[in-house]
C-alpha cells in the first residue's frame, strides 16, 4: 500500500483547531485519530496533535500498539 507523503507543516495543520482532522505521527507513519474520544480537542493529555509522538511516547502509559486501532493515513516526509 502506497500511502501519501506529507510535510511536517502539512501535518501541524490537522491539529484539530485548523482544520477538523486529527492526525498524529509515530515512526515517520501519520495516522487518523479523529474519532477517537480522547484526541477531540487535538489534545490527549499534554500532547497535541498535529506533530510527531516518536520521542513522547515514551512518557505514555501504554505502547506503540495504540497505533494498530488506527487508519494509517500518510508517511511523514523527512529531509
Amino acid at each position: 500500500m502506497d500511502l501519501p507523503i506529507y510535510s511536517k507543516q502539512q501535518l501541524a495543520l490537522r491539529n484539530g483547531q485548523d482544520k477538523p482532522s486529527v492526525w498524529v505521527a509515530y515512526k515517520g507513519i501519520i495516522y487518523d485519530v479523529t474519532k477517537s474520544r480522547l484526541w477531540e480537542t487535538g489534545k490527549h493529555y499534554e500532547h497535541w496533535a498535529g506533530q510527531d509522538l516518536t520521542d513522547e511516547l515514551k512518557d505514555a502509559p501504554h505502547t506503540a500498539t495504540v497505533f494498530e486501532k488506527f487508519d494509517k493515513i500518510g508517511v511523514l516526509k523527512t529531509l
